[in-house]
């Protein structure tokens, strides 16, 4: 046994300091140093094979290295393969993570539950009765999906050797602990030990390991900060608890983009896959009302059409309100401020609401024609035809900007059924004859023109 010694770490961030100092040198906040005790035994709890060959890499001229493709595992879930980008890798290590009750266990115990592949999934929150409860609910049955309740990685991995599974599951990582540790489970030394173990398991192995994270009160993944840099893949499951719709994206991928998204919709029997997202960012209404607004934006090489919603009205106090919802305050105001200098609109003592409904949050400039679409809309009190949809970025002089990927675009809006496209004139469409009515201009008045004359 290693000798004790004592270490703080930050529990925000997971620096480590050699004493207790009031604020973190390395993230800046206050009141969050924690004295942990360290004792490591000398071996490692995942150890190597020894019958397994010991090579030893040797530097080769990038020109003499042998690109091997990656073996993936198909997950049977088309929405969480597009975002990883075709699979799992083998030997892969990938970090979801979300706000509780967000259906994180769920997604994976359905992806658990449909996989062809041999799974043990592992459990430190709930007990093996609950998870049958759950996984009967999602109405799937996978002989091949073992189920484990435990905590210690001393007991998992003994598990481990004794099934070979082709897919590990771990849900929580906050929820483990090993024995060569000497602290609570949860702490940053435990969640770095844990990982790196898991990760060096995952690694010799070729085993995908999924991990769930839990997130702290700022919406960041909770534990050291050194875990998301430590796994392959991070994933964060996003959702509004007013609404049954769940994204999910990628904000690391070694193995793919980063710029993919995933949809689904939280049902009774688990989370039911979105492959036309417009079906669920569109509203359905019988009467044209005004201030509302269609646009075509991307998610990765996913053109999505969303539904934005404006309402101009006088303003009751002295000073306007600007609000929104799934699109940025600065950029509204930075609109506002356009329409007022360059096309002459009147709105600097109005208040305006502005709203993405769905409740996605997009960040494409090419919704920016489509928010002043709906702002004069509802300015004018006069409804835009519901099958005309925009895709164009304006400029601070009041142009009207060319956006990339335009034909994708068009070609969206097409098969959804709208009838006109509005767009920049300046955007370099192919050649190709579109059934859709283009609307080409390059100023915010032409766009005014053209809708509401």
């Amino acid at each position: 046994m290693g000798k004790t010694k004592t270490t703080f770490f930050c529990q925000n961030c997971g620096t480590q300091h050699a004493k207790w100092v009031g604020q973190c040198g390395a993230c800046k906040e206050w009141n969050t140093i924690v004295e942990e005790v360290i004792q490591k035994e000398e071996k490692r709890i995942w150890k190597q094979s020894t019958t397994a060959k010991q090579t030893v890499n040797k530097p080769l001229k990038i020109a003499d290295i042998v690109l091997n493709p990656e073996e993936r595992v198909v997950t049977n879930n088309n929405e969480l393969d597009t975002v990883l980008g075709g699979g799992l890798v083998k030997g892969s290590v990938t970090l979801l993570g979300g706000e509780p009750g967000i259906g994180k266990s769920t997604l994976l115990l359905q992806v658990a539950l449909n996989i062809s592949q041999k799974v043990l999934y592992v459990s430190g929150e709930e007990s093996q009765s609950q998870i049958k409860m759950r996984a009967e609910r999602l109405e799937a049955n996978n002989s091949n999906c073992l189920i484990l309740t435990e905590t210690s990685t001393q007991q998992i991995f003994k598990n481990i050797e004794e099934t070979e599974p082709e897919v590990l599951v771990i849900d929580s990582i906050q929820t483990l602990h090993t024995n060569s540790i000497e602290a609570s489970p949860g702490s940053i030394s435990q969640i770095r030990e844990t990982s790196a173990e898991l990760i060096k398991f995952a690694k010799e192995t070729a085993t995908p390991v999924l991990l769930i994270g839990h997130i702290n009160k700022e919406g960041n993944i909770a534990g050291p900060k050194i875990l998301e840099h430590m796994v392959d893949v991070v994933l964060q499951f996003e959702g509004d608890r007013n609404h049954t719709y769940r994204i999910l994206r990628s904000q690391k991928n070694r193995f793919g983009s980063t710029s993919e998204l995933g949809i689904y919709e939280m049902l009774s029997n688990g989370l039911r896959e979105i492959s036309n997202p417009s079906e669920i960012l569109i509203s359905k209404k019988d009467a044209d009302l005004s201030g509302t607004a269609i646009a075509s934006t991307l998610e990765g090489i996913r053109p999505l059409m969303i539904e934005i919603q404006a309402l101009v009205s006088t303003a009751v106090y002295g000073t306007p309100q600007r609000s929104t919802t799934g699109y940025n305050l600065k950029r509204l105001n930075m609109i506002l401020a356009v329409l007022e200098k360059r096309a002459g609109f009147k709105l600097g003592a109005k208040d305006v609401f502005l709203n993405i409904t769905g409740g996605i949050n997009v960040d494409d400039p090419a919704i920016d024609l489509t928010v002043v679409a709906a702002i004069l809309s509802s300015n004018q009190d006069i409804a835009i035809n519901p099958n005309v949809c925009f895709a164009a970025e304006v400029g601070l002089a009041g142009e009207i900007r060319p956006v990339s990927k335009i034909d994708q675009r068009i070609l969206e809006a097409e098969k959804l059924g709208y009838k006109s496209f509005v767009a920049s004139k300046y955007n370099k469409i192919s050649s190709k004859n579109h059934s859709i009515k283009l609307i080409l201009v390059g100023k915010i008045e032409e766009a005014f023109a053209t809708l509401f004359a």
